[in-house]
């Protein structure tokens, strides 16, 4: 990719994570090394059931340190959730906080952290740069690939409004993740496949983004081949739980996830946040829909990069890449069962002039390689009805 100044420069900032099947039983160790004194321990409803958040429990009292359970949380974190965690972490006395979860719970214990470090209400930290002072310690166990564990972004609902809102900063970029590819082996495949263009949509961005950087290119770019090689081949997603395959998945994320806290994002991730807090639709759902909307309009902006893209994907481009690269998009949707548009999630045209200006006031647009208007933005939902 041809970059301006090689020499620019660049601050990259991402935790202290350990990789690799059998992560999560050094949350113990890790315990110990932090001090906990009395843990948060955010987790949601699936997760429990799963056994994922008992498992973390287990470990806990092997340190002999008291902990508390908060798991009163929904898919997509609302504002009045956090504030109710950060009041139940005051009551309870806790000094830190361990979550094992997807994005929401991760994102929900970003939040909690901010609260109890900074005070005011979740929705005062809107934006980029708002948070004065570091949260507590927080130690993730990721168990969908959201990335959430690595970033310093936290995507939190604001219920009254219906509008997902964007929280970036540095300060809650996460202290230490242990990343377990095992505890991937109980999302269900539809899961697992919205997880995927989760990921893609992730490095996609990065790499156009306009502060991307020839560190965060390289690790968008081996996202893009790992997980094309291991996403499941067929609609059935059949072999989804293989020790490889989930391993080669969550990989992945941690790389494209790396490349997007530090590059940023874009007009895919705008236009999700938008309409996953009007409809309180997953976000991979979301990016799904919208992918090749986006990649269309983009495409003249980054030429090169979505060129590189394609290159990662293992496509010839011939004559034509970008028609290649859209094509090939949406063949993988149609072999991962991935069909539904705008219109399945209950959107009519009515909802679009609201959804446009949603996403329009999303800061990850500030990266996008090209800025849209209100009409381009309201054209792209309209393509995705």
């Amino acid at each position: 990719m041809e970059k301006e100044n090689l020499g620019a420069l660049r601050k990259f900032v991402v935790p202290e994570f350990v990789f690799g099947w059998g992560a999560r039983t050094l949350l113990s160790q890790y315990a110990k090394n932090f001090a906990f004194r009395h843990p948060l321990l955010v987790s949601d409803a699936g997760v429990m059931e799963a056994g994922w958040a008992e498992d973390a429990a287990s470990r806990l009292r092997v340190t002999n340190v008291p902990f508390s359970l908060f798991s009163r949380l929904s898919p997509n974190p609302r504002d009045h959730e956090v504030m109710e965690g950060a009041e139940f972490f005051d009551k309870e006395g806790c000094d830190s906080l361990v979550v094992v979860g997807g994005g929401s719970a991760i994102d929900t214990a970003k939040g909690i952290g901010i609260i109890i470090s900074n005070g005011g209400h979740i929705l005062d930290y809107e934006g980029v740069d708002k948070i004065p002072l570091p949260i507590p310690p927080l130690l993730c166990i990721p168990t969908t690939g959201s990335s959430a564990d690595v970033s310093q972004f936290a995507i939190i609902l604001n219920g009254a409004e219906k509008r997902k809102i964007s929280i970036i900063s540095k300060a809650i970029v996460p202290d230490v993740s242990l990343i377990d590819p095992e505890t991937s082996s109980t999302m269900d495949p539809l899961l697992t496949a919205y997880t995927g263009m989760d990921v893609l949509s992730h490095a996609f961005e990065s790499l156009v983004s306009n502060a991307s950087s020839p560190i965060t290119d390289l690790l968008a770019l081996e996202a893009i081949r790992l997980l094309i090689k291991h996403l499941p081949p067929e609609s059935g997603l059949s072999d989804v739980s293989s020790r490889e395959r989930r391993s080669a998945m969550m990989l992945s994320s941690l790389q494209a996830g790396m490349a997007f806290s530090n590059a940023s994002l874009g007009l895919i991730h705008a236009m999700s946040h938008s309409l996953g807090g009007l409809t309180d639709t997953p976000h991979g759902e979301c990016h799904a829909i919208l992918l090749e909307p986006v990649i269309a309009y983009n495409y003249e902006a980054a030429p090169r990069q979505y060129e590189l893209i394609g290159e990662a994907m293992g496509l010839a481009l011939g004559e034509n890449p970008k028609e290649t690269l859209l094509s090939f998009i949406g063949e993988l949707k149609q072999r991962m069962g991935l069909k539904k548009r705008l219109s399945d999630l209950g959107i009519i045209r009515s909802d679009i002039p609201r959804l446009a200006l949603g996403a329009l006031m999303d800061p990850c647009l500030v990266t996008n390689p090209r800025q849209p208007t209100l009409l381009d933005v309201e054209s792209l939902y309209e393509r995705a009805l």
